[in-house]
């Protein structure tokens, strides 16, 4: 597919990093704000060891870690519901003259609900809903533009993630947790359509 991809998709793509610690340096270490970047920089969610070390570090953050783990350990199905969800709302989305096709674009979707989940338990992990970065999203719609995703199989999608991540909590857990959807999902509603 990269072959495909516009030079001005390819400038957009490293540019479209969603997720921002710069807010959260006031309320954790260096060290901490370095398990999260690193992480990110990779592309990969916490893993138990990057977990363990935050709550060694911050001890508070047992309850936020632990909710992040849940969601981490339980990603593919997540994904695979939310994927579900898209084919059962857009039937056709994934055959010829559909928003994504050929496969390598629902690929790319599907790929991309992973990431939306990774980001979200980072800001779950770090107690902080407001974790995206304003200059990463504006060059993720961008992105979306030049691609011509179809943004309401991805805003459904990443609806979908939130009904099903919130299924693996308490009444009193999903309400806190939901938040962390709806932030990221209120900044898709805003993309350009």
């Amino acid at each position: 597919m990269s072959s495909q991809l516009s030079e001005r998709a390819k400038q957009l793509i490293p540019k479209a990093r969603i997720v921002s610690f710069k807010r959260w340096q006031s309320s954790y270490s260096d060290q901490v704000l370095q398990i999260f970047q690193q992480a990110d920089d990779q592309g990969r969610y916490l893993t138990d060891e990057d977990l363990a070390q935050i709550k060694a570090l911050n001890p508070e953050q047992s309850s936020a870690v632990e909710n992040a783990r849940l969601l981490r350990d339980n990603a593919d199905s997540i994904v695979n519901y939310a994927r579900e969800q898209v084919l059962a709302t857009y039937p056709n989305i994934t055959e010829l003259g559909g928003g994504l096709y050929p496969p390598q674009r629902a690929e790319a979707c599907w790929r991309d609900f992973w990431h939306f989940l990774r980001c979200i338990t980072y800001g779950i992990a770090g107690n902080s809903p407001q974790f995206t970065s304003l200059e990463g999203l504006k060059n993720m719609d961008l992105l979306y533009q030049e691609l011509q995703v179809p943004l309401n199989a991805m805003i459904c999608g990443l609806e979908n993630l939130k009904v099903y991540s919130l299924q693996q909590f308490t009444p009193e857990q999903q309400q806190e947790l939901s938040s962390y959807f709806d932030h990221l999902i209120a900044h898709l509603q805003e993309f350009h359509r």
